[in-house]
């Protein structure tokens, strides 16, 4: 008799418990209409990238508001690798992705979940991108012998352009001198080269 006292009680306590539960949950006010997506300030890890890493970092600069900033890493123990995530004013998904890591191809596909190179380029402020076809997500790319950049996304190839076209290589906090010239900061100092 005793062992069917306990289960009842057990299922009597949760019960109770399960109506204190549902009425806070009631009394605390939600807001069904709140963006659920959290925007981050990326600037300190800039600049902690910018002075780890050893090729120029590159960030946006000059996006219409519209545009949000996501998710930021950097990890200088995977081959330097640099992400800033966006979302652009369509809610598309827009990350640039910086590496050392090589063969830069593998490192493309690796960051835009298996896209494939194409013949196609992008001219983006006076530098031809390579285009890369994905099934999740395209990219504009650019390789050169420090580092490979990518700005991949679920967002079409304008959106891509446009975030290209907004990077700029700034210097590390502390770095820049009176005679830097102004063009050091004009875009992403990286070129293209036809093998990578």
């Amino acid at each position: 008799m005793r062992g069917k006292q306990t289960i009842r009680g057990m299922f009597q306590s949760m019960a109770v418990i399960g109506v204190v539960v549902a009425g806070i949950y009631m009394l605390v006010p939600h807001d069904e209409n709140a963006d659920p997506i959290r925007t981050v300030d990326y600037r300190v890890e800039l600049v902690t990238a910018q002075r780890a890493a050893p090729y120029p970092v590159v960030a946006p600069d000059g996006l219409d508001k519209g545009w949000r900033a996501t998710s930021v890493t950097f990890e200088r123990t995977k081959a330097h690798a640099w992400h800033l995530g966006f979302l652009d004013p369509q809610d598309q998904y827009v990350a640039v992705e910086q590496s050392t890591a090589r063969p830069a191809d593998k490192y493309v596909r690796e960051v835009t979940h298996d896209a494939v190179r194409t013949d196609r380029t992008e001219q983006v402020a006076g530098r031809a991108w390579q285009f890369w076809d994905g099934p999740k997500y395209d990219a504009l790319v650019l390789t050169d012998d420090r580092s490979t950049t990518v700005v991949t996304g679920t967002a079409g190839p304008e959106r891509l352009a446009e975030m290209a076209a907004a990077l700029k290589a700034g210097e590390p906090a502390g770095t820049a001198s009176p005679s830097a010239s102004p063009s050091a900061s004009t875009g992403p100092s990286v070129k293209p080269s036809a093998g990578s």
